[in-house]
C-alpha cells in the first residue's frame, strides 16, 4: 500500500463534482500502483482497483490528484481540480474482471454520495480528452454502471437525419468541449455511447446525442465552470 506524493490542493476552493474512470494500460496492477506513487511519474489518481477487487486509496478525495491532464468537460478546463480519478487495472484489450467491477459498484456510489455527484458526471478519460486518451476503452462495461444508476446512457428509439452540425452542438451540450475535429469527436462519443460502431456519422449517432443533450446537459446542475 502507498499514498502518492503526486497531488496538491484543489484550485480556487473547488470541490469534486466529476468522477473520471481510467484504465491502467498495464498487466500488473501493483506496478501501476507503484508508478502512481512514484514522484518521478508526476501522475496519480485517488484510487486504483485491482482485478481481484482490491481498492487502494492513493490520494485524499479533498485533494487534487494528477490524473486527467489536458482536456475539458463542459466549461471545466482544470478537470483535476473538479474531479476524483479512479484507475482500473486493465490493459485495454480484455473485458474488465468481475471482482473489479463488483468493487467499483461499491466504491462509486460512496464517492457520489459524499460529494453529491450525479450519474451524468461519471465520465471516461476519453470523454474529456478525445483523441489523446481512449480509456477506459471499448471493453469497459458502461451498461452495468447504467443498470446500477452509476452512469447515464442514451434512450433514443428512432433514427433521425444525420447532421454534423447538430451532432457537434448536442455533443457540446453533453460536455464534449475539447477542441478536436469531427472524426475525433465522433470516435470519443462512440467509445462511450455506441461501443463497437464504425463508419461515418449517421442518424443513430445524432439521435443518441440529441437525447443525451435533452436530458443531461452539463448546465443542468449549474456545474458549468
Amino acid at each position: 500500500m502507498c499514498m502518492s506524493p503526486n497531488y496538491g490542493s484543489r484550485r480556487d476552493a473547488a470541490v469534486p463534482d466529476i468522477v473520471v474512470l481510467h484504465y491502467t494500460a498495464m498487466s500488473d496492477w501493483t506496478a501501476a500502483r507503484n508508478w502512481l506513487c512514484n514522484p518521478d511519474a508526476e501522475v496519480s489518481a485517488h484510487y486504483i482497483v485491482s482485478e481481484q477487487g482490491d481498492v487502494v486509496q492513493l490520494v485524499p478525495e479533498d485533494q487534487r490528484a494528477w490524473h486527467a491532464g489536458a482536456g475539458s468537460w463542459g466549461d471545466v478546463t482544470d478537470v483535476n481540480s473538479r474531479s476524483i480519478g479512479i484507475e482500473l487495472s486493465n490493459t485495454g484489450l480484455a473485458p474488465f474482471a468481475a471482482p473489479l467491477m463488483d468493487a467499483l459498484e461499491v466504491l462509486l456510489p460512496a464517492i457520489m454520495d459524499r460529494w453529491a455527484i450525479p450519474a451524468s458526471r461519471v465520465i471516461a478519460h476519453s470523454d474529456l480528452a478525445p483523441g489523446r486518451k481512449i480509456d477506459p476503452g471499448a471493453r469497459f462495461d458502461w451498461a452495468r454502471l447504467v443498470r446500477s444508476g452509476l452512469a447515464v446512457t442514451a434512450a433514443a428509439t428512432a433514427v433521425v437525419t444525420g447532421d454534423t452540425d447538430a451532432f457537434a452542438r448536442d455533443a457540446r451540450a453533453i460536455g464534449y468541449t475539447a477542441d478536436v475535429d469531427a472524426a475525433t469527436l465522433l470516435a470519443a462519443f462512440r467509445l462511450r455511447h455506441r461501443q463497437g460502431q464504425g463508419g461515418p456519422l449517421d442518424g443513430w449517432d445524432c439521435a443518441l446525442a440529441a437525447d443525451l443533450a435533452a436530458r443531461f446537459p452539463v448546465a443542468k446542475f449549474g456545474r458549468t465552470s
